[in-house]
């Protein structure tokens, strides 16, 4: 009877009212219904749109991409000039944005993990004053960090007359900015940019090839020193035997300013330094806690066998770690990118700054630029996600 009954109710006719009341189609009819209100609102929102433009006689166009900027952008990485059009400002916005987070988020990285591990240290003051240097940072808004550094760097360096040369005349800080020496490119230095290329390949298939030795033989090599001389070694002796083909241009106090050599302006100083200090304060906690849900049995572990404490943190603990230190590090880097965007503060001219800021203002065309400044950011951000991701599934725990 059992089953007869079970083939009647496989055999039962489909009826409206299952849609609700039946487990089994009932999410679909909650999909369903969530999307078509989702459209609904969306095509509101559009034909909104739509009907504001025309009352105001505008039009929806990124025509206005091909006209003449008519602006200066004082900091800027390629060719460009106040008639370059506005889609060339906005390239060098963008450009000057990536730069920024860039090497923002290496230093936040490096700064970090230095950080996260020194506050765990048993010196108390060394503890103290890092657990000072997180809860200073992560509790005041990264804005004021940005506009005290730059006030800083405008009240505390000399002018440029008055500044004196550090690390042998190459390294000159200045209230106006700072500069560093410039490489000077000859004939042959595309040979030596292979080669360094090529030695930074060796050095890292000699590093993969140590590890998996270490793990079949249990016999360390000092890699750190092996694969610097693969990285080194190759290049410097072919800088030589090519005749030195890369120089450096080293910037000359020149009437009231210096001359030469490569000019950073103050405003990119200020925001690198402090987005870096204020990311990586709150990346030092995420180091912090991933080291900390290691168990003490590993460390007391590694103790026993005779490794010492440094080799216990980078061979033990640290690979461990990782695992929970990088889901929230995306997060910091993401962070980092978009708190960018607060450049226009001191003057550094990202894409915040030209697409959203002086073009915006100039053509009109708020929907269009936001718009694209808003395709910017998301395509940044899920780039950054995607690369993390990748580098979080290579270091989480692999089942046997």
């Amino acid at each position: 009877m059992t089953v007869a009954a079970d083939f009647a109710d496989e055999a039962e006719p489909f009826r409206i009212s299952q849609l609700i009341y039946d487990k089994r189609y009932r999410s679909y009819t909650i999909q369903v219904v969530t999307m078509m209100l989702f459209m609904l609102a969306v095509a509101w929102l559009v034909n909104n749109v739509i009907e504001n433009f025309e009352a105001l006689g505008k039009t929806f166009s990124i025509d206005f991409l091909w006209q003449p900027a008519s602006y200066d952008i004082n900091q800027k990485l390629i060719e460009y000039s106040s008639r370059s059009p506005h889609w060339k400002a906005a390239v060098v916005g963008i450009l000057n944005t990536l730069v920024l987070a860039f090497l923002g988020c290496i230093f936040a990285t490096i700064v970090g993990v230095a950080v996260g591990v020194a506050r765990l240290s048993k010196n108390w003051l060394v503890s103290r004053l890092m657990t000072i240097y997180i809860e200073g940072f992560r509790n005041v808004p990264v804005l004021l960090w940005i506009l005290l550094v730059s006030s800083a760097f405008s009240a505390l360096l000399p002018a440029p007359r008055q500044a004196a040369p550090l690390l042998g005349g190459g390294f000159v800080p200045t209230n106006r900015g700072f500069y560093f020496p410039a490489p000077v490119f000859e004939s042959g230095s595309g040979i030596l940019a292979i080669i360094f290329v090529a030695s930074i390949i060796g050095a890292w298939f000699f590093g993969r090839w140590a590890d998996a030795r270490q793990k079949a033989t249990g016999e360390i090599l000092p890699v750190f020193w092996i694969r610097l001389g693969i990285l080194l070694v190759p290049t410097f002796l072919m800088y030589f035997l090519l005749g030195m083909p890369v120089g450096l241009d080293i910037p000359e106090l020149k009437g009231f300013n210096y001359q030469g050599g490569l000019f950073v302006r103050n405003s990119f100083m200020a925001l690198w330094l402090a987005l870096s200090l204020y990311t990586g304060a709150f990346i030092a906690e995420n180091v912090r806690a991933g080291i900390q849900a290691i168990s003490h049995g590993q460390t007391e572990a590694s103790s026993s066998l005779g490794l010492p404490p440094s080799r216990t943190m980078n061979l033990v603990v640290l690979p461990q770690a990782l695992r929970i230190i990088i889901p929230p590090l995306i997060s910091q880097y993401l962070n980092l990118t978009k708190n960018s965007s607060l450049a226009i503060a001191v003057g550094y001219m990202d894409v915040t700054g030209t697409l959203g800021g002086i073009t915006l203002n100039q053509t009109g065309r708020e929907m269009e630029c936001l718009l694209l400044l808003m395709a910017f950011y998301l395509t940044v951000s899920l780039l950054i996600s995607g690369v993390m991701n990748v580098y979080n599934n290579s270091v989480a725990l692999k089942e046997r």
